[in-house]
């Protein structure tokens, strides 16, 4: 299970998020019901509001408490994208777990870099 915060455990980012893009990609490999979902572009697109979002908060717990509603708006974002067959249920799970952990700018920035390196090891595996 993912936790962000102060106790990060120094392989979230490295063993965690590596383990995650596995997963993803063998549950979207050739053969597999869900081969044409979880393209690295429709995985950008979700990484890159989140980025957009941690941008904005910054290092402010009010900023992030005025933008949490929207942050969090991101799960129906992804419900819509699976529901479209843009993305499989395994990363919609991924990233709503990764956004229940989020409470603080700090967090924030945590998911933030939990997802980009996710995104490195997924690309490296996709292609």
């Amino acid at each position: 299970m993912i936790k962000f915060g102060k106790e990060l455990h120094p392989d979230t980012f490295n063993d965690y998020a590596e383990d995650a893009a596995k997963l993803i990609a063998n549950n979207s490999a050739q053969g597999s019901p869900d081969k044409d979902k979880d393209k690295p572009t429709q995985l950008r697109r979700f990484y890159d509001e989140l980025c957009m979002w941690q941008e904005k908060v910054g290092t402010s717990d009010e900023k992030y408490a005025e933008l949490a509603p929207y942050i969090k708006m991101l799960n129906a974002k992804l419900a819509y994208a699976e529901g479209r067959k843009h993305v499989s249920s395994k990363f919609r799970e991924l990233f709503r777990d990764c956004l229940k952990e989020v409470s603080n700018a700090e967090t924030l920035r945590h998911c933030k870099l939990f997802m980009e390196a996710f995104m490195g090891f997924y690309k490296g595996l996709k292609g």
